[in-house]
């Protein structure tokens, strides 16, 4: 007797059917003969109740894209997501014989060649869902598994079987932490202690009065509006670039651009409490590059620093106000 797959599953309530999905990974329902021949190109029997799942809706973004696990991955400690689940055939990029399919993840990203790629993952190649046969064989039924090439290609097991894989995904809400993780911000920004550098150069400092706190309250307010804490583009980070730049070259007046970039990060990015944890340095440089651009940062090649002008705006900012509610203002710093 044929085993009968998925009983009581709503398969038209479990795809994300996206413009995105339907051209990147949802093919036509495969035929006996494609599915013989991707087989063969594989060299692996895939699961019956794959098969009866792609005959019914080949390839596509599920709605829940979490699966819980009982270890730490590169992705989090406790589950990891999938972008999209690959069909049966060659014509799709996401499919398992497609351009970016199995055979690719194989040959080009040095996965490990005992099973099947079939789902994968946000990390954009640095780690997939994969059937794997080593204890079935080519022709068995696999289990499923995370491979983590972040972590030397480490075997973390899912499910298994195809079908209890798919009927474990939950959605990406479950594990939503981002109130926790604003709240262990705003208390990080708030009373996190400053790193030796930046500790340093606030106290070099003296012609603002209560740096520090005003330092605090306008990290405050970009963790308020993003739910974290990092600089970007935005005008809060830029007035936050002006101020460690400013800083840093009233007690290091003779630096050059190289110098200042690479001291940057140990002001608020990489060292003490009160840190972003990391940054993209393409930020920053084009922070710089705006400001000489716009006459406000005089550079040569010994030195780098700001005009008086610029570094008279930015003092009258700072010590407009004891509250720091105009240290928000988004005209901060613009040169006529």
């Amino acid at each position: 007797m044929k085993k009968e797959y998925f009983k009581e599953f709503k398969n038209s309530s479990f795809w994300d059917d996206s413009d995105y999905a339907i051209k990147e990974y949802v093919s036509t329902p495969p035929t006996d003969d494609l599915i013989a021949s991707v087989e063969q190109d594989l060299g692996y029997k895939l699961p019956a109740s794959y098969i009866e799942m792609m005959k019914l809706h080949n390839g596509g973004i599920p709605l829940n894209t979490c699966f819980p696990t009982n270890e730490p991955t590169s992705w989090a400690e406790d589950h990891i997501a999938i972008t999209g689940i690959m069909g049966i055939g060659r014509e799709k990029a996401y499919s398992i014989c497609g351009q970016l399919g199995s055979l690719f993840m194989i040959d080009e990203w040095g996965y490990p060649d005992f099973g099947v790629v079939i789902c994968d993952c946000p990390s954009a190649g640095h780690d997939v869902v994969m059937l794997d046969y080593r204890k079935c064989g080519r022709n068995g039924e696999p289990e499923v598994i995370h491979v983590d090439q972040e972590c030397d290609y480490e075997v973390t097991f899912l499910a298994k079987d195809f079908e209890t894989f798919i009927r474990g995904l939950v959605n990406e809400k479950v594990y939503d932490t981002s109130e926790k993780d604003k709240e262990t911000a705003l208390e990080k920004v708030a009373r996190g202690e400053f790193s030796p550098l930046l500790a340093k150069l606030c106290a070099h400092a003296t012609e603002v009065e209560n740096l520090e706190d005003k330092i605090r309250e306008i990290c405050t307010k970009i963790v308020e509006k993003k739910g974290f804490f990092a600089l970007h583009a935005d005008e809060l980070s830029i007035l936050m670039y002006d101020l460690q730049f400013w800083l840093y070259t009233k007690f290091q007046p003779s630096i050059d651009r190289e110098r200042y970039l690479k001291d940057y990060e140990m002001i608020l990015v990489f060292s003490g409490e009160f840190s972003t944890g990391g940054y993209a340095p393409s930020f920053i440089t084009d922070w710089l590059n705006d400001r000489v651009g716009k006459g406000m940062i005089i550079e040569t090649s010994e030195t780098i620093r700001f005009t008086e002008t610029a570094k008279e705006q930015l003092l009258n900012r700072l010590n407009e106000t004891n509250n720091g509610e105009k240290l928000y203002n988004i005209a901060y710093l613009l040169v006529e």
